[in-house]
């Protein structure tokens, strides 16, 4: 799918979805702690290096979409008040994703941001971001090994299919709406960041991604 037609699909699935987002149906004991994801996202210093299982171009993709856009729904993200579990693909996912878009990989995380953003847009980037994060539930590890099968309702207003693996191995994969592509992993070793708070999230090989591209 050419870049101009994701931009102009996402846009109109944000329209169509506004007002539909429902909890999702894999929910776990509420924990109390309120530290945001924001917060664990920038604690390390917030910089592009040269480890791509971390999450410094997620950082930087939020951060953009604020300063573009700052009552962006995004900002949920920085609100440890606000229950919600967030699915965080690497760098190396993010690079994957470029290259898929583009044709060309581009080694730096930094290059690889900018790629982004000059090929869809921080409006479409916002999208991808929603549909990463699941509203009103703090799913830990335990209860998605329970939840094969769930259909859980993400931010952007598209659904994400939890599919159990193995549970004697933790393996879990997450189906999005693209058909024709392979579905994110969650990451071993990843899962339960944040553990304790409202917020939580679990660390994914592969971006989700909301349409077909």
């Amino acid at each position: 799918m050419k870049v101009r037609t994701i931009a102009a699909t996402l846009a109109s699935t944000a329209v169509l979805s506004a007002g539909l987002l429902a909890p999702s149906t894999a929910t776990a004991a509420e924990p109390t702690g309120t530290r945001s994801l924001a917060a664990v996202l920038t604690a390390d210093g917030n910089q592009f290096d040269r480890n791509s299982a971390d999450y410094d171009i997620l950082t930087e993709a939020v951060l953009a979409v604020l300063e573009a856009k700052p009552d962006s729904a995004v900002s949920v993200l920085a609100d440890g008040n606000v229950a919600l579990t967030a699915f965080l693909p690497n760098d190396f996912s993010f690079k994957l994703l470029a290259k898929d878009l583009t044709g060309k990989y581009r080694w730096s995380e930094k290059a690889t941001f900018q790629t982004l953003v000059d090929a869809v847009g921080v409006d479409t980037i916002e999208q991808v971001l929603l549909y990463h994060v699941v509203p009103g539930a703090t799913i830990d590890s335990a209860t998605a090994l329970k939840s094969d099968n769930a259909s859980l309702t993400t931010a952007q207003g598209g659904a994400v299919t939890v599919d159990v693996l193995s549970k004697r191995f933790g393996i879990v994969q997450l189906r999005d709406l693209d058909r024709n592509d392979f579905d994110p992993l969650l990451v071993p070793g990843k899962f339960d960041i944040n553990k304790g708070n409202k917020q939580i999230a679990h660390g994914i090989f592969l971006v989700l991604r909301p349409i077909d591209v």
